[in-house]
């Protein structure tokens, strides 16, 4: 094939796929001999458990039976990496792996794809051990349900019904296959595969981005840093991405965000090495020379702290930053939602945190958007005025904001029998009646100071009037044996923000 830029429709058996290394009926008549497959460190775990591989099967068995001509199992994008002469999956693996493990329970020889190397990750080795497992498992009896119907003493892959089954799945089980030898062309054409029909995750589609920007990063570093990224419990780097970082920067700005999709990733690809704009140009230059600084002898001669190479509202650097960017964020809020006493930096034993740790104040669409914007808040101060081992009087000035941030987000809470999106949205931006309505995020990130930040918030922020309140005022002083105050309102009277 040249060297141009090409996109290539083809269709091809299992067999011919995964045996003979083909890929046949391509579009142009073009035939890709010596297809060596190849996993990339950009993909995720092999996730398939047994249900799914024994699904599959039992598919296959099920179109089998019905007689057909050719049974379609799914769509494969390749990149053709034409310096290393390989065939990369960009799209497809879950299905290629299985096939590859169903194929060798079946008895089928010539699969060198066994010999590649896969994610060292604690999913994928159960995985395809409990898979293999459970296809030898269900092969093994359906050559005994013949055993006993036929007397036959035949081993399992001797089996006429096995033999069978092997080649219905090599020559009647075909893929269709897009091969391209541009891997950008490969990611777009997998976004735009997935935007159809099945929700994706963003976090994954960045993950492979910023991974495609690292041409200059070593093997083993990049292995690290994707070890690292899946040892992350994934629904809370969802929740990182959609909940906190996307709203946050939209809130800044003030626009109203909505949800996170493969539609608006965009706003956390940041800038490549190949933007020369000035604005382009400073961040690039800002984000090299603190990590220049935090890898020399400075920090420890010096004594001084790292330099943080970013902040939540600056541009994303992509690459490798961004990974750093995200474990960076993933950890500070980690720690801030973290309230206990010998824990982290920032919240530790905080009296007001106690009290919204309780289960009731957890529980509720309503509660859960108010502890958001809460830490949100909180998470975004840290981000401007707290160094990552912060002093004393550093947080001294966070505990008095924190006291401000649970007044600003649990007034709008208290306004409300019953909270939902829209109205916290126009509380964030200013449109509700509601009292402390403001963009508290546009007022934090505009202070030069906490000093000045603070006295802008004693300024905003309003006592409730006892009649605005629509939670529950009783016993607003009740404790429980730990000492733990069981209404979140005792903190406004405490506070002198409730006017009885």
């Amino acid at each position: 094939m040249s060297n141009a830029i090409s996109l290539q429709l083809g269709i091809t058996s299992i067999g011919d796929l995964l045996i003979r290394k083909r890929v046949t009926r391509v579009r142009d008549a073009h035939v890709h001999e010596e297809v060596k497959l190849t996993i990339p460190n950009y993909q995720r775990p092999y996730k398939w458990t047994a249900k799914n591989a024994i699904q599959l099967l039992d598919d296959i068995i099920e179109a089998k039976k019905e007689n057909k001509e050719v049974y379609r199992v799914g769509t494969l994008i390749l990149h053709h990496d034409l310096s290393e002469q390989c065939y990369n999956i960009v799209d497809g693996q879950q299905r290629i792996i299985t096939f590859t493990l169903l194929l060798k329970a079946l008895g089928a020889d010539g699969l060198t794809f066994l010999q590649e190397k896969l994610t060292d990750n604690p999913y994928t080795r159960k995985n395809i051990a409990s898979n293999y497992r459970a296809f030898e498992r269900r092969l093994y009896a359906m050559a005994e349900l013949r055993t006993k119907a036929e007397g036959s003493v035949e081993k399992l892959c001797d089996d006429r019904v096995i033999t069978e089954l092997r080649e219905f799945i090599e020559d009647r089980c075909e893929l269709i296959v897009v091969v391209t030898n541009d891997i950008s062309e490969a990611f777009q054409f997998f976004d735009s595969q997935n935007a159809r029909g099945k929700k994706l995750y963003p976090h994954d589609l960045l993950k492979a981005y910023h991974l495609r920007e690292m041409d200059n990063v070593g093997e083993a570093e990049t292995e690290a840093i994707v070890k690292r990224w899946e040892d992350v419990n994934q629904r809370a780097l969802a929740s990182l991405f959609g909940e906190y970082l996307y709203r946050l920067r939209e809130w800044v700005h003030d626009n109203r965000p909505l949800e996170l999709d493969e539609h608006n990733i965009d706003k956390f690809k940041g800038i490549s090495k190949r933007d020369n704009l000035p604005y382009a140009q400073y961040y690039k230059g800002a984000y090299a020379y603190a990590d220049m600084i935090n890898h020399s002898a400075v920090p420890f001669v010096s004594g001084m702290p790292d330099m943080r190479p970013f902040q939540i509202v600056a541009p994303i650097i992509a690459g490798k930053p961004f990974f750093d960017f995200t474990n960076h964020y993933f950890n500070i809020l980690e720690d801030i939602q973290n309230n206990d006493k010998y824990v982290g930096y920032f919240i530790n034993g905080n009296q007001i945190v106690e009290t919204l740790d309780l289960r009731k104040y957890k529980n509720g669409i309503g509660n859960r958007i108010t502890r958001l914007l809460f830490d949100l808040a909180a998470l975004l101060y840290v981000d401007c005025f707290c160094p990552n081992h912060p002093t004393r009087v550093d947080l001294d000035f966070f505990e008095q904001f924190v006291v401000m941030d649970f007044i600003w987000a649990y007034s709008l809470r208290a306004q409300y029998y019953n909270l939902g999106w829209l109205s916290a949205q126009n509380y964030v931006m200013g449109t509700s009646d509601c009292i402390n309505a403001f963009n508290i995020y546009k007022r934090i990130v505009a202070a030069s100071s906490p000093s000045m930040l603070l006295s802008e918030l004693a300024d905003c922020i309003h006592p409730l009037p006892k009649e605005s309140v629509k939670a529950d005022n009783q016993d607003i002083d009740a404790r429980d044996k730990n000492g733990i105050y069981q209404n979140y309102l005792h903190y406004f009277i405490e506070n002198k923000y409730y006017i009885k």
